[in-house]
């Protein structure tokens, strides 16, 4: 695995925030926004020019953030994972981006009448460029695709890369997301008026909205076959992707794509409700998403609901790169037996009345399930399983 957020630079760093429920959120230092004195986001902070400094790449290549902290966050979990080059695998790269090299070329959409100076980052728009980038760095060659269907896009690129394995097309894959903060998705949210001017509060009666953030992360997935001799860290067991189709940003009243999602990834694990034991939910701190997935949760499990928290009230929201992040951290609960806490939670929900899991909380867990749900109604729910389990995809 490798992870870079507002919260840390690498796993490590990470799991030591998450330990001591210390928030990245706070003032606008790096993006270059009228809105600074306003919001407070998720930032990396690190300037374009320190993050191209830090990763040795060439700099005459028109690099945009979202690539870079792709690369970031790549470079760790391909390491750790011991593939090269040489090692003679099929390996592939499913990347997912929603703001794209929107960073940059943003910057073009202000001079192309005049100097025209960011002309360069034109190609880079496009949501494919940062995984294009990242393979290039990585020289992976054998599969490359990216996939962008708003805040799911990174757990469906965990998805599409457990089936690559599956159907015996790559011997390794690299899944995950990046995405950067930019002008454009920060003015967006705000027009949709979803923005917390405070920090966020999911599944808090006074919840505001969400906080944007930036990162990226990424798993290499390989069969259990092949990695017998390697450092499991969790298996995928089950995975499922559903649409409400009911609104272009909002969830169902009760909540049908969410429910959907979550039973059919449990029933694709061979699992039941009771084993799940905990649930990193998407919990962005809207009011209507908040609402509807704990709707759709009491549907699911009733009386019998796991654990579940919220963990962007530490990174932001970071959109395509939300799932996988959010993955990790599930995963890094489920192997240091330990819940992180929805920080910044008070009072329930009058509707559902759910509690959070507030406060750091040791708990045994061997499935958990992580959560993202994505404008249009395109909802995705995967479960990790201990890597020590003795169990196989379906």
């Amino acid at each position: 695995m490798g992870i870079v957020s507002s919260i840390g630079l690498n796993l490590e760093e990470t799991l030591q925030s998450l330990m001591a429920g210390r928030t990245g959120i706070g003032k606008i230092t790096i993006l270059d926004t009228i809105h600074r004195d306003e919001f407070v986001l998720g930032e990396i902070k690190l300037t374009l020019q320190e993050l191209k400094e830090q990763l040795g790449v060439n700099s005459l290549l028109p690099w945009t953030r979202t690539a870079l902290l792709g690369v970031w966050a790549a470079r760790e979990a391909y390491k750790s994972a011991g593939l090269s080059v040489d090692s003679g695998k099929r390996i592939g790269i499913v990347s997912a981006s929603t703001v794209g090299g929107m960073d940059r070329s943003e910057l073009y959409y202000k001079d192309f009448l005049t100097e025209a100076l960011h002309s360069n980052h034109i190609d880079t728009h496009h949501a494919g460029n940062s995984t294009e980038m990242i393979a290039d760095d990585l020289k992976i060659k054998d599969y490359l695709t990216t996939i962008s269907t708003a805040c799911s896009s990174s757990l469906n690129s965990i998805m599409l890369g457990a089936r690559l394995l599956q159907h015996n097309l790559l011997d390794a894959v690299l899944v995950g997301g990046t995405d950067a903060l930019s002008i454009f998705t920060l003015n967006g949210f705000n027009t949709l008026m979803i923005l917390d001017r405070e920090h966020c509060r999911p599944f808090d009666a006074s919840r505001r909205g969400l906080n944007l953030g930036e990162g990226a992360g990424f798993l290499v997935l390989e069969k259990a076959s092949d990695a017998k001799n390697k450092n499991i860290m969790a298996q995928v067991s089950g995975f499922a992707n559903a649409n409400d189709a009911f609104h272009q940003t909002a969830s169902s009243d009760n909540g049908e794509g969410p429910y959907l999602a979550m039973k059919r990834a449990i029933d694709k694990a061979g699992l039941h409700t009771d084993d799940i034991d905990y649930i990193n939910v998407h919990g962005t701190g809207t009011d209507n998403n908040d609402l509807t997935e704990g709707i759709a949760m009491i549907r699911l499990f009733g009386e019998k609901l796991p654990p579940f928290s919220s963990t962007k009230a530490f990174t932001g929201h970071t959109l395509g790169a939300a799932g996988v992040i959010e993955s990790i951290i599930a995963i890094l609960s489920m192997n240091n037996s330990k819940i992180f806490p929805n920080i910044n939670f008070r009072n329930a929900i009058e509707e559902t009345g759910l509690i959070p899991v507030d406060k750091l909380t040791e708990h045994n867990m061997n499935h958990v399930l992580t959560n993202s749900f994505g404008f249009g109604g395109n909802d995705s729910s995967v479960v990790f399983s201990n890597g020590n389990l003795n169990q196989q995809i379906r």
